[in-house]
């Protein structure tokens, strides 16, 4: 086993999260990462060793995605799943807290994509704004601007929903 495929496998969850950041569809981002795995895989040659291994992923499936958003352009009829009506967050706590973390990633599938993939980079994946901007491609202040308005947005949706169920 390569030193690219053990990487690999303990940022699966991230890389899925990643993935439905931006397909904002479970099914559309389990594919996403899976061609994202594979291509890696087959391009193992393009890593060097001792970089940032989820970086590499995250752009590479970053492109990935944009190639496949431009061809899904030019297909007729190729309808998408709304966010809102996809497959729900499975956790294993309770009701009240499976309820919750579905409001959460119903409100984080509103953003628009720029705003949650930033978002779940910094505050789910943990990576700092300058690994943010290097993966994503845009500079720092553009990080720091869309995560504080994607933050803002998200507590303001979900007060708006705690508000609405008192």
């Amino acid at each position: 086993m390569t030193e690219l495929s053990k990487g690999l496998v303990p940022l699966l969850p991230r890389l899925r999260r990643f993935a439905w950041s931006l397909t904002r569809d479970w099914p559309d981002a389990d594919d996403l990462v899976q061609t994202s795995c594979t291509r890696a895989l087959t391009r193992a040659e393009q890593w060097q060793n001792g970089t940032r291994l989820d970086a590499w992923m995250y752009r590479l499936m970053r492109n990935i995605w944009i190639d496949e958003t431009r061809k899904r352009t030019v297909r007729v009829g190729q309808g998408v799943e709304d966010a809102a009506e996809s497959s729900a967050l499975l956790t294993s706590g309770d009701s009240e807290t499976t309820a919750y973390a579905n409001q959460v990633l119903a409100q984080i599938a509103l953003l628009p994509e720029g705003f949650s993939s930033v978002l779940l980079l910094v505050a789910v994946g943990g990576h700092s704004y300058a690994e943010t901007a290097e993966i994503l491609d845009i500079p720092i202040g553009t990080v720091m601007s869309r995560l504080s308005s994607a933050s803002q947005k998200l507590k303001a949706a979900l007060a708006d929903q705690k508000g609405a169920r008192t």
